[in-house]
């Protein structure tokens, strides 16, 4: 992986070292586990039963990730989605709100329990139930971007 994940050339759907960012991170600043003992960056990419998001550190953050579960549930395969302002994750007047969330993620390193509503390709509307976003940071304490998993959604 290059030094940072804003990088196209990596493929980071599988990559150990973005792996351990997700993980190690969620670890050191939700301080609790992501994921169980003995999975790994392709169980989490393909198998895991939650969603799993993150988006660089661009002015203009875009996804650098998000697993199969959240290609399902947000309707963009992995070529479009990585590619898409994290912006655009909700419509625009819903998206203050969200700058809100991610602005109270970088004061006080995560949220848990958040709501928000949210739209996918297709227009289909939903809502985010329990979810927790925290700050990438790398063991040197960079910030490399934010990540946010939830297991609960239903349609609006």
């Amino acid at each position: 992986m290059t030094d940072r994940p804003e990088s196209n050339a990596v493929d980071l759907s599988v990559d150990e070292a973005f792996f351990e960012l997700l993980t190690g991170s969620f670890q050191r600043i939700v301080g609790s586990s992501l994921i169980g003992e003995g999975t790994g960056p392709d169980w989490l990419y393909r198998d895991a039963p939650f969603v799993v998001l993150a988006h660089n550190t661009d002015d203009d953050p875009r996804f650098v990730y998000a697993n199969k579960a959240a290609q399902n549930c947000f309707e963009y395969p992995w070529d479009e989605f990585i590619t898409l302002p994290s912006r655009l994750s909700a419509e625009l007047p819903n998206r203050a709100e969200r700058q809100q969330l991610l602005d109270a993620v970088t004061r006080n390193g995560f949220i848990s329990d958040y709501r928000g509503l949210r739209i996918a390709k297709s227009g289909r509307r939903f809502w985010i139930e329990a979810g927790i976003v925290w700050q990438l940071l790398d063991r040197d304490g960079n910030l490399r971007g934010q990540a946010a998993t939830f297991s609960k959604w239903q349609d609006a």
